[in-house]
């Protein structure tokens, strides 16, 4: 015992200070430190650091703590913009930098700064060297352009969008790696002079990245554009074929066909706020460097291509009077007719097209259309001395602003305020309320901007100070607003001056975004794509054998619903022509019929029903005909599918004898009994033709009011009594209550009008279903009187 507390003691002790150790330590989060979100993207980590160090460095925050502040934030920052080091802190919480996490693999070992393969030549010998380029400096491509799994996140994936890499993923025992080795060197001295970024990743020492990228075989080719790679999936891989799967994989139409038909219709194009940039040559397919120049700034210019060997290219040619001996680039802004910059040379370098698409990329007077090209032509600047300001004329969207905005661009030309300090745009009322509404907050004068002009100083992201210009923009000869516009752009460029507004500004809308059914679409093909890059065709015909089965069985319901509705319809016709209703499932829709009770009708409805079947018949006038059959009919029309029931009429001028005869038969003794006809108008009676007897119904009648002790007799509530001797008749074993006691007379004798006489009748027919109604038994059923024949029932 004494040994295990020695044993145990000590464990305790050590537990315990590891705990204080660890409370004791704050804990690293560096999410917390940055302000973001777990699930934040590189740029939002880029973008909360930068805004976070500007407030807490050591030369602008003299705060005793602010140094720690911003070491940690620089540490959080390098954590989470590295994606190996942010994946362990995410799913193993590791923040140190721990000589095992932080490791890199040393290439030394594998001769990165000699040849990699010398481990094969020494399996396969000198032979090895056949594939070998003869310069030295290819020995060591796959190595010197070697990228980490930082570099590609951090580096590659932000530039795509402006600059297509290519990518090859390779193993240092890879024999087909080496094999490549000489068309790689090929490619890259092709590539690397236009534009195209290019790198190799080694996939055993940065295996996260090939399994992210979805690498299964060796050596592997992809394309990474906006962010996105495309697999190179050709069974050989060589120069030509590269080639022919960038130009493919590019995105559409970087560099329009342009010729004598549609050469207008490019160069005014410009209201999409793009310049027009034009490139003639005699080649008939595109070149490659206009193709990356086209993909980086296809945000600012629309690039067009002129075949000047065409066959309908001549008057484009003519046009501009180009050379067809030398590649031609011009550059147009709103006017079409004259080019801002041209350039003619036997071959034009790439850089040379890039820095002149990069000086003229901006229209003239180009529109405030996203935050993107507010952001460049209105950058920040805090200090007063190098202040840079923006102009913005506020105009709509119709043909006659048109004209203010021309008198705008040659108050620009004829001025030449430098663009490093002044930049003159526009903004359409309509696209940009946000803006609008917030830049004229708190002035009543400006409640229609119209054609008002507004200086612009931006000190912050939304913070900018501004000056309006007191008069509106003219066109005509004597121009006020030009001259003040001067003036205040004169006396705010000084040092001195400070702009005497401010507002907060919001992200401007986005105009050239794409539509819902747009991105839809590219996304439907881009799924596609990845599809097709990623399943091979053992794995697709399984696939496809599936989605045809399900499209098969998918067909056959419908074609069989078809089918179905067709015979429906059919049906539908046939019932209909025999006068049955039909409802939309085909059923035949039950008609409730209202006979009237007649010599004629007289022994189908009552003498003649068969066992278990009912006529239920209310008694009329002529007068009270139309209204009470019409709510007897709804009262009735629930019943409708009861196939033992018949509902009927009669007129009590052609019944009352038969009525009385009735009467009279369920008293003890035969009288003489004096009815008033109006006073049975709205009496219901339940006749079963087969047992003999009948049910009654009338608003007067106690069973109308179900109270208790107001059973009666036949004819009482009519003013006429009649007597029940148990002894002389049986009691009805269907019937669910005992005989009850006779009263003399009803409760009440408030007047009942004609359209309340049928309000009880719904209780009455459940009592009658549930068999609780009182039956009055006859011997026989008497005659019904026929009619004359000049009776009129109408």
């Amino acid at each position: 015992m004494k040994m295990k507390l020695r044993v145990v003691l000590p464990v305790l002790v050590i537990v315990l200070v590891m705990i204080q150790t660890s409370q004791g330590k704050e804990r690293f989060r560096p999410y917390e430190i940055l302000e973001i979100k777990r699930g934040a993207t590189q740029q939002e980590v880029k973008k909360a650091y930068r805004r976070l160090v500007k407030d807490y460095h050591p030369d602008k925050n003299k705060a005793p703590d602010a140094q720690d502040v911003f070491v940690r934030l620089t540490k959080a920052y390098e954590l989470l913009s590295d994606p190996e080091r942010r994946r362990m802190y995410d799913n193993h919480g590791v923040t140190e930098d721990s000589p095992n996490f932080n490791k890199k693999h040393d290439y030394s070992q594998y001769n990165r700064f000699g040849d990699p393969f010398d481990h094969l030549r020494d399996l396969f010998g000198d032979n090895f060297n056949s594939f070998k380029s003869s310069g030295g400096s290819r020995e060591n491509i796959f190595h010197k352009q070697s990228i980490t799994y930082k570099a590609y996140a951090n580096t590659l994936v932000p530039n795509s969008y402006k600059q297509p890499y290519l990518i090859l993923f390779y193993s240092d025992w890879c024999f087909s790696c080496a094999q490549v080795i000489p068309m790689w060197a090929k490619l890259v001295e092709e590539l690397e002079p236009i534009g195209f970024g290019v790198a190799t990743v080694h996939s055993e020492h940065e295996r996260e990245l090939a399994r992210k990228v979805g690498v299964k075989e060796l050596p592997h080719l992809v394309l990474l554009t906006d962010g996105k790679v495309t697999h190179y999936r050709e069974s050989i891989l060589s120069v030509v074929k590269t080639l022919e799967f960038i130009r493919r994989k590019l995105p559409y139409k970087l560099v329009q066909r342009v010729n004598d038909h549609n050469i207008d219709e490019f160069l005014d194009g410009w209201m999409d706020n793009r310049v027009r940039v034009l490139l003639f040559g005699k080649l008939d397919v595109v070149r490659l460097r206009y193709l990356t120049a086209g993909f980086k700034f296809r945000e600012r210019a629309a690039v067009g291509y002129v075949q000047v060997t065409g066959g309908d290219t001549k008057e484009v040619v003519d046009r501009f009077k180009v050379d067809i001996k030398k590649d031609t680039l011009l550059m147009f802004q709103e006017d079409t007719d004259t080019p801002v910059a041209s350039l003619a040379m036997a071959d034009l370098p790439t850089n040379t097209i890039k820095e002149v698409m990069e000086k003229h990329q901006y229209l003239q007077l180009p529109r405030l259309s996203n935050q993107v090209v507010f952001d460049s032509l209105c950058p920040l600047e805090s200090t007063r001395t190098r202040k840079r300001l923006c102009v913005v004329l506020f105009t709509r969207e119709n043909d006659e602003m048109e004209q203010y905005r021309q008198a705008m661009r040659e108050w620009v030309l004829s001025h030449r305020f430098s663009q490093e300090r002044v930049r003159f745009t526009y903004i359409l009322l309509e696209r940009q309320q946000q803006f609008v509404s917030a830049v004229t907050r708190g002035q009543q004068e400006l409640s229609d901007p119209t054609l008002r002009v507004v200086v612009l100083w931006r000190r912050g992201v939304d913070q900018v100070k501004l000056e309006w210009l007191k008069a509106k923009w003219d066109i005509g000869p004597t121009n006020s607003s030009s001259e003040e516009l001067q003036s205040t752009l004169q006396r705010l460029l000084s040092a001195n001056e400070v702009l005497n507004g401010e507002a907060v500004l919001e992200q401007l809308v986005d105009e050239h975004a794409t539509s819902v059914f747009a991105r839809i679409a590219n996304r439907m093909i881009e799924l596609s794509e990845i599809l097709r890059d990623n399943i091979t065709m053992d794995e697709l015909i399984p696939a496809a054998s599936l989605v045809l089965t399900v499209g098969v069985i998918i067909a056959g319901g419908y074609v069989m619903s078809y089918l179905v509705k067709i015979e429906e319809e059919n049906v539908q016709k046939q019932l209909g022509a025999r006068g049955l209703k039909v409802d939309r499932k085909g059923k035949v829709v039950p008609e409730l019929k209202i006979h009237e009770l007649r010599a004629e009708t007289y022994n189908g409805m009552i003498r003649l029903l068969k066992p278990g079947c009912r006529t239920v018949v209310l008694i009329v006038d002529r007068e009270s005909k139309e209204k009470l059959v019409a709510k007897f009919y709804k009262h009735a029309w629930p019943f409708r599918r009861n196939k033992t029931l018949m509902f009927g009429f009669m007129y009590i001028e052609k019944g009352l004898s038969w009525y009385k005869k009735i009467l009279n038969l369920t008293l003890p003794e035969p009288r003489d009994i004096k009815i008033n006809p109006k006073n049975c108008i709205g009496t219901v009676l339940s006749l079963n033709g087969h047992r003999r007897y009948f049910c009654m119904y009338h608003a007067k009648h106690p069973e109308a009011t179900r109270r208790p002790g107001y059973y009666t007799a036949s004819g009482a509530f009519m003013g006429f009594d009649s007597e029940n001797d148990s002894s002389d008749g049986e009691l009805d074993l269907e019937r669910a209550a005992a005989q009850p006691a006779p009263v003399l007379d009803s409760p009440d004798h408030l007047p009942i009008f004609e359209d309340q006489l049928l309000d009880g009748l719904q209780n009455w027919m459940d009592r009658l279903f549930e068999g609780s109604t009182y039956r009055y038994h006859v011997n026989y059923w008497p005659e019904f009187p026929i009619s004359p024949s000049t009776w009129n029932t109408k």
